[in-house]
């Protein structure tokens, strides 16, 4: 902002708490008193489509509404206004025949942004827009900061990020987003009450990290004085419940990963994972298409779907093992040379990613695969058998032991769930962990710890499970069509 708006602003800001100052004289500063029994977005649903005349013969009074002034028109003894509460706007008339002709002065002086309430009878005007003619008014809150220009708005990206209730105050579409979002996630608790899942809340903070590869963040508890790791994923704790006897669980939480900040991730965010105890993957798999299906019909979407320049049939789901995926996708490549780690390593080193000491082939197929193939997956498609290596807490495949019993889910190109059939062997689990420590004491700072209270969970017997968790965030910018994480968070982390 240059010197001259700068200086413009201070002086606006300067006008209006001498406009502050008197309401604080008169006693009338930041009231509490006044209670609105209307809603705009109510008004509009039941008399909007009322007729001039038919409305006025309904006599439609006592209406109370509250809400911030987003635009003004005065005209000598009449004037007209815009009001905007939490369900939308709704225009207002004040006269000087029908309110106070003390409190008409004072407002025709009050600003773009104060919070009023006003009271009186609805009509229409000569333009068929509803309207309520005022009767009372009064000023609740006095805004001292001017909002956003009305119509370009908040028009820098990153002042929507950091001022979102300035992008909310000004733009319906953002207000939009974050309703659907509110009944997405909605829908996905409508969904597994239904399927008889109990809602549970495990711990935020961890004296161990683990549950899922990532790199954890850590702080101190004063009172125990150790270190804590903030949630990675609740998922040992979900299974440690089926130890105790709860078969069907679920955790909608916010998980920490400390990794970079992009369109794409947000090192805060929301999952929903879910266990059931004797369930096989095509159950979890045909319960995670109707959750995805059940979340796009609370947000308002049919079936063919837009996702930028994507078009996705959320009615074209499709499955597919890893293995598969990979050779149609490189044709180069058959089944044989899966487990050929000079054959997996000419592919990654043509794309130029970096192999660490520790990858074997498992973990170079996984990413050859997320190279080449992962992108390409549009329409909704699982990926099943998963390499062990990149699966330490899956069940091994009893036709093949070198994959895992896993499933991913894709959609646009991107990862949306990830589920497996459980590891219950404690002696499997343990040699996982140790592999893992390995892995971190190789410089792999994604590497879990080892979870002895886990391994003595599972020794005490867990039943058969599959498991499954799933991006919220992502899910959310799909069903809303937006193309960056931090338009789907109200509040996403920036650098300062």
């Amino acid at each position: 902002m240059d010197n001259e708006n700068i200086s413009g602003v201070k002086a606006l800001i300067e006008e209006r708490r001498k406009k502050l100052k008197q309401l604080r004289d008169r006693g009338g500063a930041y009231s509490n008193s006044f209670k609105p029994q209307n809603n705009a977005f109510k008004l509009h649903e039941e008399y909007g489509e009322f007729s001039k005349e038919d409305l006025a013969e309904k006599d439609v009074k006592d209406i109370s509404i509250a809400g911030r002034i987003v635009l003004k028109r005065v005209m000598g003894n009449a004037s007209f206004a815009t009001l905007r509460d939490g369900s939308g706007d709704i225009q207002i008339y004040v006269t000087k025949n029908n309110v106070d002709e003390t409190v008409y002065e004072d407002f025709k002086t009050w600003d773009l942004g104060d919070i009023v309430g006003v009271s009186g009878a609805l009509f229409k005007t000569k333009t068929d827009e509803l309207t309520i003619d005022v009767w009372d008014l009064e000023m609740i809150t006095k805004s001292l900061r001017p909002m956003p220009e009305k119509f370009k708005g908040l028009t820098d990206i990153e002042a929507r990020y950091r001022q979102r209730y300035l992008d909310l105050m000004t733009n319906n579409e953002t207000k939009n987003i974050f309703i659907k979002r509110t009944r997405i996630i909605d829908s996905l608790r409508k969904k597994m009450n239904e399927c008889n899942y109990l809602e549970v809340e495990t711990p935020m903070m961890h004296p161990l990290a683990g549950g899922a590869v990532a790199r954890p963040f850590i702080t101190q508890h004063n009172a125990l004085g150790q270190d804590l790791y903030l949630r990675i994923a609740p998922e040992l704790y979900l299974k440690r419940l089926l130890v105790g006897g709860f078969e069907r669980v679920f955790e909608i939480n916010r998980s920490f990963r400390n990794e970079g900040l992009s369109t794409k991730h947000n090192p805060e965010f929301t999952m929903m994972e879910w266990y059931q105890a004797y369930a096989s993957m095509q159950d979890q798999m045909d319960l995670t298409k109707d959750i995805i299906l059940s979340a796009a019909s609370a947000a308002g979407c049919g079936s063919n779907i837009e996702w930028g320049d994507l078009k996705i049939n959320l009615d074209n789901f499709k499955q597919s093992t890893l293995s598969e995926l990979v050779i149609e996708f490189n044709k180069s490549l058959t089944k044989d040379d899966l487990s050929n780690k000079q054959k997996l390593q000419d592919i990654l080193n043509d794309k130029k990613v970096k192999i660490e000491k520790s990858w074997g082939t498992g973990r170079m197929l996984l990413e050859v695969f997320e190279e080449t193939v992962e992108s390409k997956l549009i329409d909704p498609t699982f990926v099943t058998q998963y390499p062990v290596e990149v699966s330490p807490l899956s069940r091994r495949s009893e036709s093949n032991p070198d994959y895992a019993d896993r499933f991913e889910l894709f959609i646009g190109g991107k990862e949306f769930a990830n589920g497996f059939c459980e590891l219950n062997d404690p002696d499997d689990q343990a040699s996982r962990f140790e592999d893992q420590v390995l892995a971190k004491d190789s410089g792999d700072k994604e590497a879990m710890d080892y979870d002895h209270d886990y391994i003595t969970a599972l020794e005490h017997g867990m039943p058969p499970a599959v498991g499954v968790g799933m991006g919220v965030d992502r899910l959310v910018m799909l069903l809303t069509n937006q193309s960056s994480i931090r338009d789907v968070l109200l509040f996403p982390q920036l650098k300062s």
